[in-house]
């Protein structure tokens, strides 16, 4: 997700976003160990992606 796009989100749907990420980084784990990635620079998108969910939905709490 760009930065853009996760300035536009409410609070709901940052914690939604953020479960679905926390998922798939899970998933994508499971399929490093089992050799089954294909694309092994997603997994540091992801936890990108998450720490910038976080970071919004801390600034929106606060506000």
């Amino acid at each position: 997700m760009k930065k853009k796009e996760i300035k536009k989100l409410s609070k709901d749907e940052v914690l939604k976003n953020i479960d679905r990420f926390k998922k798939d980084l899970f998933n994508f784990r499971f399929q490093k160990i089992n050799s089954q990635i294909t694309n092994p620079a997603k997994i540091n998108e992801t936890k990108k992606t998450i720490a910038r969910l976080k970071t919004t939905l801390k600034g929106k709490l606060n506000a």
